[in-house]
């Protein structure tokens, strides 16, 4: 889909940035019938998929086994302003994705997913072989799925330098 306002439109590595720094993203999927659904996930990205854990049942993976196309939107910045000249708008910075989802049943692979997003969002915990137990607890029962990036765009409006 072509964006409308192109001088906001920003590339790839601006779009890659963005989702590095985001602790998570809303991800879009159809159900079949006029009505999506939408949920926040934490995410990371390695290379070009993006990882989550869930469950290993449930509504989420139901829908993505019967249509694994998906949507992944994220937003870094988000502040309203009122500017002098007597208008109302809003910054911000935004990353949309669509790719393809697919259940990692790899153990390695599930491993190196868990430990980077352990790794993003819990950096001052992950000394020692604190990580290594807690998978060794849970790997059997937590589900890993990839997300392969196949189209990627983002967007920004910054406030104007004076």
């Amino acid at each position: 889909m072509e964006m409308r306002r192109k001088d906001r439109a920003r590339d790839e590595a601006f779009s890659l940035a963005l989702i590095d720094r985001c602790t998570h993203g809303v991800m879009a999927l159809t159900t079949g019938t006029d009505t999506p659904y939408c949920l926040p996930l934490s995410l990371v990205r390695v290379d070009r998929a993006l990882y989550f854990h869930c469950a290993h049942q449930g509504r989420k993976v139901e829908l993505m086994r019967t249509c694994p196309k998906v949507c992944v939107t994220f937003v870094g910045g988000d502040s309203p302003a009122y500017l002098d000249k007597g208008e109302y708008t809003t910054y911000f910075q935004s990353a949309i994705v669509t790719g393809t989802v697919h259940e990692v049943t790899n153990n390695d692979e599930k491993i190196l997913a868990l430990r980077a997003l352990c790794q993003k969002l819990t950096p001052q915990a992950m000394d020692g072989d604190k990580f290594e137990q807690a998978v060794h607890r849970s790997l059997q029962a937590t589900g890993v799925w990839r997300i392969d990036l196949e189209d990627i765009s983002g967007k920004e409006k910054a406030p104007k330098a004076i």
